[in-house]
């Protein structure tokens, strides 16, 4: 019956090897789960997901195999003996869940129910309150909760707790192909680091301490050291307005993300597309403006460039002066991104638009294209990509 978990897995792309699958049958043997559902679940995942970008689609497939599972409840669903019940539930309920039981009428009231709703109940019922069934708040069933319930199919109370764990699916964002919040591009844009020691020293320095004070006869000598942190320096460049006011919130959340993530980040505005002049406050872009010539004299080349856009316009936009739609462009916003690129080796552009439209929009293409191929999807598989090109040396 395991076996099966394996192949659901892999039908849904979680890469499961053999060697973790036996991992995982060695562990449940030596009594790692305890039986638990949940425990399983847990130990489960540990052992099968390597990626934690997997977990969701792991999360979806482990509720469709318990789910499955818990369907053998309907072939044995029937006439149950009242003293079964009576002795099954005697065995399973603590002393305290049985003052409870009393309290709401006693286990006759209890089992003259229960009959009542075998003779009423035509088919499983998930959920609910009432009938027999799994996952529900009806004192008679398996896997949901109840004080005063018969446990049926089930060899321990659950409480709900396990339905709770995947069915809560608390990394569905981590999918390859969803939209990243302001958590998910924290943990990716971590993976773009260059640690070093800044700043004052405010950090104590415990091996060359221990080292210093045993050179020092035993007396405590005390060695500090700056603290580490991520030397990487960003450039973050956001189209605002237009098509863009679709994609405010993962704009928001990669801004957020980025500002906790690195102490070296500067900001700016545009529209559409790159030309003469960003800037910093959008209710004051008419009046407060830098010129693009002083944004690329300002900082070092060693800056990181993450260019943040849709590319969704009129290809007139990009490769003719004056094609902007606010203003007159004395130069095309082709010769400004090669500008760009130029001082910056290291950049890329994120589109929030789909992949799968990129070919089907002219002015995506052609951006693709004066960006060396370099832009990418705002997905965790995308901006993975987009780290790995920020990373390489020019």
């Amino acid at each position: 019956m395991m076996i099966d978990l394996l192949f659901r897995l892999r039908k849904a792309q979680v890469p499961v090897s053999i060697t973790e699958y036996l991992a995982m049958l060695d562990g449940l043997q030596t009594g790692i789960a305890n039986y638990e559902i949940d425990e399983f679940y847990h130990f489960a995942r540990l052992t099968l997901v390597k990626d934690e970008r997997h977990f969701d689609r792991f999360d979806q497939v482990f509720g469709d195999y318990i789910n499955g599972l818990q369907n053998l409840f309907d072939s044995v669903i029937g006439e149950i003996p009242d003293e079964w019940l009576r002795l099954e539930a005697e065995r399973l309920f603590s002393e305290e869940e049985k003052k409870e039981i009393e309290a709401l009428g006693g286990w006759d009231q209890i089992m003259e129910t229960l009959k009542k709703r075998l003779e009423e109940q035509q088919k499983r019922h998930q959920g609910g309150n009432k009938w027999i069934g799994t996952g529900g708040k009806s004192p008679f069933g398996a896997y949901g909760y109840n004080p005063a319930g018969v446990r049926i199919g089930q060899k321990t109370g659950r409480h709900g707790r396990a339905l709770k764990v995947w069915d809560k699916r608390e990394y569905r964002n981590l999918d390859d192909k969803q939209e990243l919040g302001s958590r998910n591009f924290k943990m990716a844009l971590r993976k773009l680091r260059r640690f070093a020691r800044e700043g004052a020293q405010d950090e104590l320095d415990l091996n060359n301490t221990i080292s210093a004070t045993a050179r020092n006869a035993g007396l405590l000598d005390i060695k500090m050291v700056p603290e580490r942190r991520n030397a990487i320096k960003v450039l973050l460049l956001f189209d605002v307005g237009g098509s863009m006011d679709y994609h405010v919130q993962v704009s928001e959340a990669l801004f957020t993300a980025a500002r906790g993530e690195f102490k070296h980040l500067e900001y700016y505005y545009f529209h559409n597309f790159l030309y003469e002049r960003l800037w910093k406050d959008n209710r004051r872009r008419h009046n407060e403006v830098l010129p693009t010539v002083e944004f690329m004299r300002t900082y070092p080349s060693d800056y990181r460039v993450i260019i943040v856009g849709d590319a969704t316009m009129s290809p007139y936009e990009i490769i003719t002066p004056g094609g902007s739609v606010e203003h007159w462009n004395e130069e095309a916003g082709s010769v400004w991104i090669e500008r760009v690129l130029e001082k910056f080796p290291h950049a890329v552009w994120l589109n929030p638009e789909p992949e799968s439209h990129w070919q089907r929009v002219p002015s995506i293409k052609i951006t693709h294209q004066l960006m060396n191929e370099r832009m990418f999807a705002l997905t965790v598989e995308g901006i993975g990509k987009a780290i790995k090109q920020l990373q390489k040396k020019h």
